[in-house]
């Protein structure tokens, strides 16, 4: 029989009664599509040619389908607030379970750090040359950044009884602008300015380590992020059925919308000339251009894409802030993390330090500006921080689960099909096969820096462990 999670020794059931639960089936879900799908993605598939239809195919098959698995499998047993953090700390041990949330804590930081610099980016797309010289000012990009911190800050205290709206309405927006993205060609055939329009012609990829890079890169790093939700799930109502019903809610939507999405890229965007960081503005100018509209679509469009960003990045950053409150429940960090605000019951004191923590790595990314490898060694180390958690979180069922009973066999094959293909993507990151200055010192310099950073994370857990046992 498997024990409920209230007789399990070390629960957080306690602690997590005060939260509010707020966020219901269709909450979920549209948060789920907002933080998985990626923006870009479409266009780094597209570069791939009708190929592209085999590769998200066999992402979705070893790593898509399989997350999905595991995730509602874990949360099923294991309906925490913390996600991820909880199952490792309860499914292996109190060490496991504080370096995951270190290395979600890293990632997530890094990732959001980022958000400011892009707005402004955005900005300069939308004011045209007029402001080309201030989206470029370490000044504006410190204030914007300042601001968007801000607002982030405020909106976590306020809690998710109004950012679920927020990050609600930036779901809304995503599938808004997709749809277009998706119906663009088809106007496009409509009137005659497109010959023919076959989204799902295919043809065989190349069997190259550049298609295993491809892989990797559209199995987890497109295709990732079902379990972030999970850390709410105190939050939650109904939790078991929620986060499981917005997983099977989400999947479909999300691959209709990564290889169609790529399909209309090819249809009305050259190979050669296909845009890795703006591909959707680029395809709706496009098309509706095409079709003789004078409205700046481009320019609205990178308008709502920018809302998105920001939206995104309070999924991200709300979800961050829960780590730090859970490690004090479990007296890893100082309870100072757990005090709750009076009105909004949220964690107060982890909010405010994790805002400063992210601007602060948000003015120290502004002093390489420039230095290209670096910026790509930061943000491919961001993503090998989440990797290093995907591979404790699809070992869980190999491996076993402390106080359940051993996994159903075919949740065990989807956890290694996900390990597989997640390890994939890390050999992958860590041995580059885009251009650096030495494919060597890269991997040494990245490998240092994960190595380093997780020495850190442990020497912080020992010292917390030796305090709490004095």
């Amino acid at each position: 029989m498997t024990p409920s999670i209230t007789q399990l020794p070390d629960s957080p059931i306690i602690q997590s009664v005060e939260l509010r639960r707020e966020l219901g089936l269709g909450d979920l879900a549209l948060t789920q599509i907002l933080f998985v799908v990626g923006l870009p993605w479409v266009g780094v598939a597209a570069k791939q040619g009708p190929s592209h239809v085999v590769f998200w195919l066999i992402a979705m098959v070893l790593f898509y389908l399989p997350s999905a698995i595991v995730v509602i499998h874990l949360n099923r047993l294991m309906p925490l607030e913390g996600g991820l953090y909880q199952w490792a700390k309860l499914g292996f041990n109190d060490m496991t379970g504080f370096l995951v949330a270190w290395n979600l804590w890293l990632f997530a930081i890094l990732n959001t750090s980022e958000t400011g610099l892009q707005i402004t980016q955005y900005a300069a797309y939308i004011g045209g040359r007029g402001v080309e010289g201030l989206a470029s000012d370490t000044r504006v990009i410190l204030f914007a950044s300042a601001a968007i911190f801000s607002a982030l800050v405020w909106l976590a205290i306020r809690g998710l009884s109004f950012g679920k709206w927020v990050h609600a309405s930036g779901g809304v927006l995503l599938l808004a602008t997709f749809a277009m993205l998706l119906i663009v060609p088809w106007l496009n055939v409509a009137k005659g300015t497109l010959p023919s329009f076959h989204p799902l012609a295919t043809a065989a990829p190349v069997v190259s380590l550049m298609s295993l890079n491809l892989l990797g890169k559209m199995g987890f790093g497109a295709l990732g992020g079902f379990e972030y939700v999970a850390i709410h799930a105190g939050e939650c109502r109904s939790p078991v059925r929620t986060i499981a019903g917005s997983v099977a809610i989400a999947a479909p939507i999300i691959a209709i919308m990564f290889i169609f999405g790529t399909s209309s890229v090819l249809a009305l965007v050259p190979l050669d000339r296909i845009d890795l960081i703006a591909p959707i503005p680029q395809v709706l100018s496009i098309g509706f251009s095409a079709l003789g509209l004078t409205i700046p679509i481009a320019s609205v469009t990178i308008l709502v894409l920018a809302v998105v960003r920001v939206s995104q990045a309070s999924v991200m950053f709300t979800g961050n802030t829960r780590l730090p409150m859970v490690a004090g429940w479990d007296g890893i960090l100082p309870p100072w993390f757990t005090r709750l605000h009076p009105r909004y019951q949220t964690p107060v004191n982890s909010i405010v330090f994790v805002g400063a923590i992210t601007f602060a790595f948000s003015a120290l990314g502004l002093i390489g500006v420039g230095k290209q490898e670096a910026f790509q060694l930061l943000w491919v180390a961001s993503a090998v921080f989440y990797a290093l958690t995907y591979l404790v979180m699809f070992a869980l069922p190999m491996t076993g689960l402390r106080a359940h009973p051993p996994a159903p066999l075919w949740v065990k094959a989807a956890a290694l099909s996900g390990f597989l293909m997640t390890l994939l993507y890390i050999v992958l990151a860590i041995v580059p096969i885009v251009q650096v200055e030495s494919r060597l010192m890269f991997a040494l310099k990245l490998s240092g820096l994960v190595a380093v950073t997780n020495l850190i994370g442990l020497a912080v857990f020992r010292r917390a462990r030796s305090a709490r046992r004095s």
